[in-house]
């Protein structure tokens, strides 16, 4: 019972809409009517710029580091490592969940890679550093959020499969679901980017907060 408990709790907390708020609250705009119509990150990027878009993704980051550490509120699990595991897993995957159907905005939300981050973060943070790596290069090289989101996701299956070699089961399946649902969730944006359509970040520049694509 108080692993259902925490399990809701996690859905909640991924449930938080950072862009929704934040465009409404500091340009009385709702983000999803502007650029890809997301509510995540990587269209907060787009629309409102570097400044914003960073601190979105950083808040949605939080989200599934919270979420995810929700465990230490039962003992028990504290001394049980592949029982640990199995229920961060759980966790992250509620607040992921949460981020995609959020219940505070209607169930419209993002895609889920910023909460991704901060679940990897709680349960694997070498791993994580090294996708944010990935992304950090890819954005720099190429100004594609999109795309850097793409290759960090792939990034995270290929460390835990092959480079760290984890061994618990759960976690490589866990692993080859992020990689897939990743790239299923960025198609318009794999095709806007081989038509070459795909908005560039451009760093230290503000962006008009209505410029998007319908």
């Amino acid at each position: 019972m108080n692993e259902v408990l925490l399990i809701i709790l996690a859905y909640l907390i991924g449930s938080i809409p950072t862009a929704v708020w934040v465009s409404k609250r500091f340009f009385k705009i709702d983000i999803r009517d502007y650029g890809s119509g997301n509510a995540g990150a990587t269209n907060t990027f787009r629309v409102l710029g570097s400044k914003w878009g960073t601190v979105v993704m950083s808040i949605d980051v939080l989200k599934g580091v919270i979420a995810t550490s929700l465990y230490v509120l039962l003992p028990y699990y504290m001394t049980d490592e592949w029982s640990r595991t199995n229920f961060m897993v759980g966790l992250g995957l509620s607040a992921v969940l949460g981020h995609i159907f959020p219940v505070w905005a209607g169930f419209r939300g993002g895609k889920g890679v910023a909460t991704l981050l901060g679940m990897a973060v709680a349960i694997q943070p070498l791993v994580a550093l090294c996708c944010v790596g990935v992304f950090l290069l890819v954005l720099y090289l190429t100004r594609f959020v999109s795309l850097s989101s793409i290759l960090a996701g792939v990034s995270f299956m290929v460390f835990i499969l092959f480079i760290f070699n984890e061994k618990e089961t759960l976690y490589r399946i866990f692993a080859v679901m992020v990689a897939l649902m990743v790239i299923l969730t960025h198609q318009k944006n794999i095709t806007r980017i081989l038509k070459g359509t795909e908005s560039k970040i451009p760093f230290f520049k503000n962006r008009d907060r209505r410029k998007g694509r319908k």
